[in-house]
């Protein structure tokens, strides 16, 4: 994109998130719902598809500049991100990575303008951080695929118009080389969802799980066509990667807000008849906070750099998701600390942030995945003992 526009498309975003969506977290926390009117705004900015190619009506942002974006989405309450998020990562890009033209030219457009909400249904009750243990299945009937399986925690589950479903169809393939991706609209039969989970934190934001029984669909469903066969795994490590970028830039905007909570309040709260922003010990806490989020920018930046070069797809991401996910956790923490008991009362936005943060060190691959991941690529065979 033309530097100048998207200067323009931060610009326009930050405005939005400060200015209509900052004021109403406490609501959306409050409502466990975000409002009509936010997500249609969302739509007219093309917010649904910043990382779909532009041919198919995105904004086609390079993973640097999308991280920037992020930065911004980031200043609030993350369930904004969470509802136009798998459009842009890990549920659009199955199509960008895997699909077919036809596929892509069918789904993208709809996606990328927010008509359509995609769900990507991977994760199951005994399949997490390591989806090559799904048992999901999916068979071959005449010309109709058959998809019999549960998933768990599937984000936008409740509000979903088609489900990126990863199966497993042959099962005497070895585990990352036998799973493939399946289309499957909301409404076909067989396809439940259950009731939203109730979660610590981040509310607004709806998962929940997700149960095939006997779910038939054309062989026209199957990411990829005939190519597509026994290729999902592949597929979702290439989109997690990329969310993993995605979802760390949203961590380094979360610390920003966090940090400017703590300013704000430290500057202005009295004990002793001093402001606390005097005590060396709370500068302490607010010094370290402005470091690791000055820290988690940095890296995430050179991750996305790394990523749009392609020199480094896996290592990369999975740092930045370590590091980001441990950075914000101590910052929000440190926020709460600052704030003294008021940081632990409902209605004060480092409480909200501090229930959201929790999250992060969690999904996309726990922080203990990336250390695995990331010793196992630089050790090599050493790993394997």
């Amino acid at each position: 994109m033309d530097a100048a526009d998207f200067s323009a498309v931060l610009s326009e975003v930050r405005r939005f998130v400060r200015d209509r969506v900052v004021p109403l977290e406490a609501e959306i926390d409050e409502k466990d719902e975000m409002p009509a009117d936010i997500r249609e705004a969302a739509k007219k900015m093309g917010l649904f598809g910043f990382a779909l190619p532009e041919e198919y009506g995105g904004l086609g942002l390079s993973m640097y500049e999308e991280a920037q974006l992020m930065f911004e989405l980031g200043y609030t309450t993350p369930s904004l991100r969470s509802m136009f998020g798998t459009n842009n990562g890990i549920a659009g890009h199955v199509l960008m990575v895997g699909g077919t033209e036809e596929q892509k030219a069918h789904w993208l457009p709809r996606i990328a303008s927010g008509d359509v909400l995609a769900s990507f249904a991977l994760t199951e009750p005994e399949a997490g951080s390591d989806p090559s243990t799904l048992t999901t299945k999916a068979h071959l009937d005449g010309d109709e695929w058959v998809i019999n399986g549960a998933k768990r925690y599937i984000t936008n589950a409740p509000l979903a118009d088609v489900f990126m479903v990863f199966a497993r169809t042959d099962p005497d393939a070895p585990r990352t080389r036998s799973i493939s991706t399946f289309l499957v609209p909301a409404g076909t039969p067989g396809l439940t969802v259950a009731p939203k989970d109730h979660k610590m934190g981040q509310f607004g934001a709806w998962t929940a799980d997700v149960f095939f029984d006997d779910v038939r669909v054309p062989a026209s469903a199957l990411v990829g066509g005939e190519d597509g066969l026994n290729r999902g795994f592949g597929t979702a490590m290439g989109c997690i990667a990329h969310g993993r970028v995605h979802i760390s830039a949203l961590m380094v905007g979360m610390a920003e807000r966090l940090v400017d909570e703590s300013v704000a309040y430290a500057s202005t709260r009295k004990q002793s008849g001093k402001l606390i922003g005097s005590f060396q010990l709370v500068q302490g806490l607010i010094a370290d906070a402005q470091t690791d989020y000055y820290a988690g920018r940095a890296t995430v930046l050179e991750a996305a750099r790394a990523f749009d070069a392609g020199t480094d797809t896996k290592i990369g991401p999975s740092c930045t998701k370590y590091f980001a996910s441990e950075m914000v956790w101590r910052v929000a923490d440190r926020a709460v600390q600052v704030h003294g008991g008021a940081g632990y009362m409902r209605g004060v936005a480092v409480e909200r942030f501090y229930r959201d943060a929790r999250l992060f060190r969690i999904y996309e691959g726990t922080s203990q995945i990336q250390q695995v991941i990331i010793a196992k690529a630089l050790l090599g065979e050493a790993a394997r003992g």
